[in-house]
């Protein structure tokens, strides 16, 4: 059983190949890292998987893909994002909501507080898997940009965990932030997959390297590795995987 399936998955936008023939597997409980350089159709891959694809005009996904037991292609992409969490590579808060209201927003909508008292405990308990309790408990009711950036994105973290997701997926959430922020979110990262099965993105393989449980490595659409992380970063066994560890793509 596995969290993510894809098999033979092929995207095009319009006349252009995004994505070809990509087979990979999740394991339910593990941070899987997607790696590659720049225009490697890491971001489309996880697009798939949300179905936010749909939203990308022009785009057609050939293959299977298998979320959460879902038939990802042909459900309701509405029931599908229910069990789905993400966070984006640029911190995006809703401005106009407090701290609080930012985090109590999406466990209303998910139903997964139904009294006040189980709200505060939702807000509190995400803020914590998020590291940013102690840094807000304060000040629940000020609005994010009083925040900064690094913490504006850890709140959309712990946005994303309100839901009580079963997949969450980060793409590249730490590319924006300062490297004390980059450390916390990849410490809450690597905490959390007891409770959530992470699929991220990044380019960095030192990331990859901290936070990983399994790795692929996406290269010109085509994922030409994957395996436990481990074993790939010490015996990588493609010429581009080895050159991607070494910086030099």
């Amino acid at each position: 059983m596995f969290a993510v399936e894809m098999n033979n998955v092929s995207v095009y936008i319009g006349d252009r190949q995004i994505l070809k023939e990509v087979t990979l597997r999740t394991p339910y409980n593990t941070v899987f890292v997607i790696m590659g350089p720049s225009g490697s159709g890491k971001t489309t891959l996880l697009r798939v998987i949300n179905r936010l694809i749909d939203l990308v005009e022009g785009a057609r996904v050939e293959g299977f893909v298998k979320v959460l037991n879902f038939d990802a292609l042909h459900s309701d992409p509405y029931e599908l994002r229910k069990y789905i969490g993400m966070v984006f590579q640029v911190p995006n808060p809703f401005p106009h909501l407090t701290i609080y209201e930012n985090v109590a927003v999406a466990a209303k909508i998910n139903g997964v507080a139904k009294s006040k008292r189980e709200l505060d405990e939702v807000v509190k308990w995400a803020l914590e898997k998020a590291m940013l309790w102690d840094e807000v408990k304060d000040r629940l009711y000020d609005h994010p940009h009083k925040l900064s950036g690094g913490q504006r994105q850890r709140l959309c973290l712990a946005r994303a965990l309100a839901m009580k997701p079963r997949l969450l997926l980060l793409d590249e959430p730490t590319a924006n932030i300062d490297p004390v922020n980059a450390r916390k979110l990849e410490e809450a990262i690597v905490s959390l997959k007891d409770e959530v099965t992470v699929v991220m993105v990044t380019h960095s393989p030192h990331q990859a390297a901290r936070v990983a449980d399994y790795v692929a490595v996406l290269y010109d659409g085509r994922v030409v590795e994957q395996g436990p992380a481990q074993q790939l970063f010490l015996r990588p066994s493609t010429e581009i995987a080895q050159k991607l560890l070494r910086g030099e793509i």
